[in-house]
This record gives structure tokens, sequence and C-alpha cells, in this order.
């Protein structure tokens, strides 16, 4: 048979069309798509309809290959949002290096929450998915205290340990009222709680 010539058998002494066998995909790249893929099936769907064959269609991959790359669903949802605080973080970090020295602390910080957090509707579900399952999950919780510890670091380059902490949890506090409440709290609010908070420039 010449190449690109249709296979064919015998069958009560006539020839039958064989189907060609499908190529096999080149993909190398499919574990790490697959943990991309998971964040947004996540994102789109929550933690709750979430699940192998959910992720693999979304991958356009085998169901075979979620346990073929993966020990279990909780790992790969682990390696996503790992993922995902990796790249919030990066963000964050990158936010705050770029404030100006000497800057408006107040104003910087109320800017991270207003157009940051508050207008980045994925990652806000992305982030209440992700706590939602750190309450059941130790994983995901050692995931979200990563997050933590970096978004503190970040904080920490423009004010004392202290005052970062206190930051850092009245930043995540201010975020999740003003993504639920019906009454949210203005720019102005939210500066002046930030500025009560990091108190006089020194």
């Amino acid at each position: 048979m010449l190449p690109g010539d249709a296979a064919t058998s015998l069958k009560d002494g006539e020839e039958v069309p064989v189907p060609a066998r499908r190529p096999r995909r080149h993909d190398p790249n499919r574990r790490d798509r697959i943990i991309d893929v998971t964040i947004e099936v996540i994102a789109e769907h929550g933690l709750a309809g979430t699940g192998h064959r959910s992720v693999a269609e979304a991958a356009d991959v085998p169901l075979g290959s979620m346990t073929y790359h993966f020990a279990s669903l909780d790992e790969l949802v682990e390696l996503a949002f790992s993922r995902y605080v990796s790249v919030l973080a990066d963000r964050f970090d990158a936010r705050l290096a770029a404030a100006p020295e000497g800057g408006d602390l107040a104003a910087i910080v109320t800017d991270v929450i207003m157009v940051d957090f508050l207008q980045a509707r994925r990652d806000l579900v992305l982030a209440y998915e992700l706590y939602l399952g750190a309450a059941r999950n130790p994983a995901l919780r050692e995931v979200t205290r990563t997050w933590m510890r970096r978004s503190r670091r970040a904080l920490e380059r423009l004010t004392d340990p202290a005052t970062a902490q206190v930051l850092d949890a009245l930043l995540e506090g201010l975020v999740l009222h003003n993504f639920l409440a019906t009454d949210p709290m203005t720019r102005e609010e939210v500066h002046r709680a930030v500025a009560r908070v990091i108190g006089p420039a020194r």
C-alpha cells in the first residue's frame, strides 16, 4: 500500500475500507494545561461543580489523563489554586512595588481594594471558592496561608510588620463586605477606614 492510500481488508472476496487509525495527539504540555483549565472550571462552576469529567471536557483531553497525571482531584485542585495564588501574589507585589516612596499608603491600599480586587469579579469568586475549600481541606488552608504571608510581606515594604498584618486583615474584610453588601462602602469611606489603621504619617 502506498502512503496515503486507504487501508483495505478482504470480506467475502471483496475489498472493504478499514478506518484509518487516529494519529496520536502530540500534547507535551497536557499536565500544565489541565492545571490551568481547572482554575477556569472552578471559576465557572465552583468547587462543587468541578470534577475529573468536567475538567477533562474543558481541557479537551481523555478522561484517563486525569488519573494518569494526578493522584486525586484534591491534588489537582490544590495545584490549580497554588498556581492562581502565585499569579495573584505577583500582581499584588508589583502593584505595591510600583508605589512611589513616601506616597499616600492609605490611597494605595484603597486603590487595591476598589480597583484591583472589587473590579475583578473572577478573582473574587476564585478567592472565596478557595476560602470555602480551605475550611475543610488542610492543603488548601496552606495555600491561603501562602497568600497571606506574601501579601503581608508586600505591605511590610511600605509600613511596619504590625500595621501590615492589620492592613492585610482589613483589606480581606473590606473586599468581602463590599462584594456582598447591598450598600457597599464608598471609596471615601474605605479610604478613611484604611487611614485609621495606618495612623498619622510618620
